[in-house]
């Protein structure tokens, strides 16, 4: 006899199908006032479509934990984009070789959507596998409070799409794996990008032809991977239906020449993805204090560079904890 498991319902959450709206996914808040600790539940029903119905293009920062993606919502952005080249770096110390597993992508994933209330996109490279694993990935990526994610056609493991030597599948074994994810996501409005490596691997006339074929199978947003001119990007924008929404992907010394964010979207590009920026800086940040720590035993010559201390404590919501731990000794 099939083992069946009661269904709870936590106190505030909604009845019925809507607990099932992934892209709403309730969090639980801490009440900030005084009095008991109240569980306080909240709807996120901004979506990427949402967002992107407004008309203004949508930017994209790679973020990599919770921290980096607490910084980048406070900044303003209105989603943010797991990215899988700074989580190679960062959680690794490796090149994005296809290293990541899809364990190790999900739990950085639910700990990005825990720590902030702007939509998230998930970079899941070719989805693990074949469609059933897409489809394990999606409903997984539904559970933490992803908003979407980047789905690839490159042959697993797959590198970064401004590396060389990539390689991309036949279009017949890439779109069962698109046809899962958005089977999946039916009736949410989780947003699926389909992402061709092919410009590299094929050439552009390929590229561009995965791209119409993408867009035909109903991928909300499709990604035509490292064009090498902005009029390679124009006859992108220029092959694929004009409702088509299309990502440009902006990395710094990568394939692509880098555009603001609004040229992008004045040529077409609705959604920009900025992956590495806030990691290269960083990484020369951490390289510049630890130069001078090693060299001199102090930091005091990088005070002016650094946060305050008060300043991170604040971003990490110290205070609030003072306050529960106060209420809590009665």
């Amino acid at each position: 006899m099939p083992c069946q498991r009661e269904a709870r319902t936590r106190p505030g959450s909604p009845p019925g199908p809507a607990r099932r709206r992934r892209h709403t996914a309730w969090r639980v808040r801490r009440s900030r006032d005084a009095g008991p600790p109240a569980l306080r539940y909240t709807w996120r029903m901004v979506s990427i479509a949402d967002l992107l119905s407004t008309g203004e293009p949508l930017a994209l920062p790679g973020v990599w934990d919770a921290l980096s993606a607490k910084l980048a919502a406070r900044a303003g952005f209105r989603a943010l984009f797991v990215s899988g080249y700074c989580l190679s770096a960062t959680r690794l110390g490796k090149p994005d070789f296809g290293l990541l597993t899809q364990t190790e992508v999900l739990d950085a994933a639910a700990r990005i959507c825990a720590a902030v209330d702007v939509p998230v996109i998930v970079d899941i490279d070719t989805g693990y596998g074949n469609a059933f694993n897409v489809e394990r990935t999606i409903e997984e990526l539904q559970r933490t409070g992803a908003a979407g994610c980047f789905l690839e056609d490159q042959v697993w493991p797959k590198r970064c799409g401004h590396m060389e030597g990539k390689r991309v599948v036949p279009v017949d074994e890439y779109l069962p794996k698109l046809r899962a994810a958005l089977s999946t996501r039916a009736g949410t409005a989780f947003h699926v990008t389909a992402r061709t490596d092919a410009r590299a691997a094929a050439g552009l006339d390929e590229a561009v032809a995965r791209a119409r074929a993408f867009a035909d199978t109903g991928a909300d947003a499709v990604f035509v991977e490292a064009p090498e001119s902005i009029d390679e990007m124009t006859r992108i924008r220029a092959s694929v239906p004009a409702a088509t929404t299309l990502v440009a992907n902006m990395v710094e010394q990568g394939k692509t020449p880098i555009r603001s964010v609004t040229a992008l979207a004045t040529a077409g590009y609705q959604m920009t993805v900025l992956p590495v920026a806030a990691l290269l800086t960083s990484v020369r940040a951490l390289e510049t204090i630890y130069s001078e720590l090693a060299k001199t035993g102090t930091s005091t010559a990088m005070n002016d560079r650094m946060l305050p201390f008060a300043d991170m404590n604040e971003l990490l919501g110290l205070a609030t904890y003072y306050t529960r731990e106060n209420r809590w000794r009665g």
